[in-house]
């Protein structure tokens, strides 16, 4: 199959922008060059799907034929079903046709829907992704994509089919007879009646009930993570208690929603079965009037259970038109976000030197008065290594988030080689960054597969080199499978220290330009410590490295040491220049190593 390219992907984005508040439109937005896919596929039911008009007609034929005592009755009867069995055998070629042109089309969109919402939650920004739980996500890519495509099923290919059944049924009917005609047009307002009631009790069901199955997903997604923490202090009862109050909540607006459901169904069903018997009392008192033919009481009998059928398929559809358009809104809800990431237009930076400056730099958080980082000033030559220590909330974790460039200063300017961070292109200037965080993101996979993760073309010779000035070799060498050990899902096969080196492998590999380093050594022992670091500090003497730490030994070689509190610089300066100076930095250093002791 063919699947979609980027510029198709982003028309959803723009589809849903453009009917934001009306779901039914976007949905008809997102299959916007698919419309062609749909007029065949309906072409090719119509075909398939005629020997059902014919038959009643034939049926009809052939006992007005035999009853009145036709002089051809044998010949018609041959001719009808000749005609009958030629349409049932294209109704092999024509179903697949149509089922081609349908399927195609509604999974293409399916999949281009997931490549959308992906590529949104790429772009957003760091502090709205933050914003909405991982279970919540997976949800609306999973779930909510997959009610879209039911929905689009429903909607342009059996809601498209009931229209035609209906059309046909009642045009021959029409022609045939006017009265009876009539008689058929009596079922529309009581249909309508039907859709109006249940139609605001189903929608507002399948909204409690899809917000209830997502929050329920995002809790059992932290559920997982909490597993250790659980059991290591025997929490599991406590947490079996909470889980279940969210499985019986879905329960519970699953039970309400399936009742108003079957209710809808029954209802509907017994209204028109009882039509239908009206319908063959009718008729059959026009034919003994001789008003029609007696074997047109079964044409209409068949037509009309036709009708009766179809407007009760559409009855039926009503709750999953309902949960599907409650899918796009969700699916909304991520492609309308517009805290986003845009490079576009931005200046592209190849090889950078690593040089910056913040020049007057404050940060507030969004919604938020206070400053976390309050008129700042620093200058960072290429090359050199400065660490930021401080208390918790000083103001660290911010200026690293800037310096990557997941948020932008409020107040003052950050350069990067003497280029605003905010106007160059991002993703081509983090090229040359790596980010070695506190807590090791690894995914299932080899360690091998870990440390190469988004390169290409590493040489063997290259790998081994990075493996052993990570301190990785030791651990590769005891391993039965070498670099090729699978790592289990986070990597919960290894041990925090070795799960760091694998982090800091991966950073290595790309041969960064300037380094990040969150808290690198933290959940290394000290002789991991002491390797790890002395490789840090062979590596760093070429790149620009950034530290934040609270172990200060990791830090004593650094070029400059800038102490953070409440947002702003409070000291700076060499390890020995600040114990020199006596002041905030070396009373933290001693309050350190008497906790070590």
């Amino acid at each position: 199959m063919k699947m979609k390219h980027k510029k198709d992907i982003e028309s959803f984005l723009n589809s849903y922008a453009a009917h934001p508040n009306r779901p039914l439109g976007a949905l008809i937005g997102f299959y916007q060059g698919y419309y062609h896919n749909f007029a065949f596929s309906t072409f090719f039911y119509i075909i398939k799907h005629s020997p059902v008009w014919i038959l009643p007609i034939a049926t009809a034929n052939i006992i007005n034929s035999v009853t009145e005592g036709s002089g051809d009755t044998a010949r018609l009867i041959l001719s009808n079903g000749a005609l009958l069995v030629f349409l049932l055998l294209l109704n092999i070629p024509m179903n697949y046709l149509h089922m081609h042109f349908r399927a195609s089309a509604v999974r293409d969109v399916e999949a281009g829907l997931r490549s959308a919402l992906i590529r949104k939650i790429q772009a957003m920004s760091v502090l709205s992704e933050k914003d909405i739980q991982s279970g919540r996500l997976q949800s609306k890519i999973i779930r909510d994509v997959e009610a879209v495509e039911t929905l689009s099923d429903q909607l342009f290919v059996n809601l498209l089919n009931i229209i035609i059944n209906v059309v046909v049924a009642l045009s021959v009917t029409i022609f045939k007879s006017r009265v009876v005609f009539l008689f058929f047009l009596l079922m529309v307002p009581l249909a309508a009646s039907l859709v109006y009631f249940f139609k605001k009790p189903i929608k507002r069901h399948n909204q409690r009930f899809r917000r209830q199955m997502e929050a329920t997903s995002a809790r059992v997604a932290e559920m997982v993570e909490l597993v250790p923490v659980t059991r290591a202090h025997a929490l599991e009862e406590e947490e079996i208690s909470k889980m279940e109050k969210y499985v019986y909540g879905i329960a519970d607006e699953g039970y309400q929603l399936d009742m108003i459901q079957t209710n809808f169904g029954a209802v509907s069903w017994a209204c028109f079965q009882i039509f239908q018997v009206i319908c063959l009392v009718f008729t059959a008192f026009l034919a003994m009037r001789a008003v029609i033919h007696t074997g047109d009481v079964v044409l209409y009998q068949s037509y009309f259970t036709t009708i009766v059928g179809q407007v009760s398929s559409l009855l039926n559809l009503l709750p999953t038109i309902s949960k599907g358009l409650e899918s796009v809104n969700s699916i909304g809800e991520i492609l309308n976000i517009q805290d986003v990431e845009n490079n576009e237009g931005k200046t592209p930076v190849g090889r950078i030197r690593g040089d910056y400056r913040f020049e007057h730099v404050s940060y507030r958080y969004p919604n938020t008065d206070r400053k976390v980082i309050d008129d700042l000033n620093l200058r960072i030559r290429a090359g050199q290594t400065v660490a930021f220590v401080g208390e918790s909330g000083a103001g660290k974790t911010t200026i690293m988030n800037m310096l990557i460039g997941f948020c932008v200063p409020t107040e003052g300017a950050l350069l990067v080689d003497d280029l605003p961070i905010d106007t160059i292109d991002l993703h081509a200037y983090r090229r040359n960054l790596a980010v070695v965080p506190q807590n090791t993101v690894l995914f299932s996979g080899s360690i091998r597969d870990n440390i190469l993760y988004g390169t290409e073309g590493v040489t063997e010779e290259v790998l081994e080199r990075v493996v052993a000035e990570s301190g990785l070799k030791g651990v590769v060498e005891k391993l039965p499978e070498g670099l090729d050990t699978q790592v289990g899902e986070h990597g919960d096969r290894l041990s925090g220290g070795q799960k760091q080196r694998i982090s800091i492998a991966r950073a290595l590999i790309r041969d960064p330009r300037v380094i990040i380093l969150d808290e690198a050594t933290s959940a290394l022992d000290a002789i991991s410590e002491r390797e790890v670091s002395s490789a840090l500090d062979h590596i760093s003497r070429e790149r620009t490295t950034f530290i934040v730490a609270h172990k200060l030994e990791t830090i004593r070689k650094a070029d400059r040491i800038i102490v953070m509190q409440d947002g702003g610089v409070v000291e700076s300066g060499t390890f020995a220049e600040l114990m020199n100076q006596r002041g905030y930095f070396y009373h933290m250093e001693a309050g350190g190593r008497e906790n070590d002791s």
